[in-house]
């Protein structure tokens, strides 16, 4: 609640002194709360996955190559919807195969964890822990797409 009253007097001292209008304001403020949120959501996710690699018990550092898929996750979202049309509000190929791809990619980072604990290369316990840093990485996509991808002024179509 402190960091949140913070930061909308900085943002109103700010725009009071550029001579922005309140609609800016507010605008900015709240996507920069949600760009906040989901940063420390990703370090969060992070932090669970090297836990899982980097605890003395554990000490094996294999379960790092799920980094690949958080990588990979987005990118057929991104390709699909820079390439299909948003007029219609049928069904598009294009899109379907992205969340085709997506969900395999998403798949297999929770299955990669679970393989390698399985042929005693790394631990449960670590498996555990990178499964719960999958869940909020994926999760902190997820949300950068519900809050970035309206189409709208701020957009990640514009990066």
């Amino acid at each position: 609640v402190v960091s949140s009253y913070v930061l909308k007097r900085v943002f109103k001292f700010i725009f009071v002194r550029y001579n922005l209008n309140i609609c800016q304001q507010e605008t900015s403020v709240s996507l920069l709360s949600a760009l906040l949120g989901l940063s420390f959501s990703g370090a969060i996710g992070l932090t669970f996955l090297l836990l899982g690699c980097a605890l003395e018990q554990y000490g094996v550092y294999w379960p790092l190559f799920v980094l690949i898929f958080y990588i990979l996750s987005p990118i057929p979202t991104f390709i699909s919807r820079r390439l299909s049309d948003d007029t219609d509000s049928s069904s598009n190929a294009c899109r379907e195969l992205a969340y085709f791809l997506t969900t395999g990619i998403v798949i297999s980072a929770f299955g990669l964890p679970v393989i390698l604990a399985r042929v005693n290369t790394i631990q449960w316990g670590a498996c555990g822990l990178v499964m719960t840093g999958n869940a909020v990485i994926f999760l902190t996509i997820l949300g950068f797409f519900v809050v970035f991808g309206g189409g709208d002024d701020f957009s990640w179509e514009q990066w």
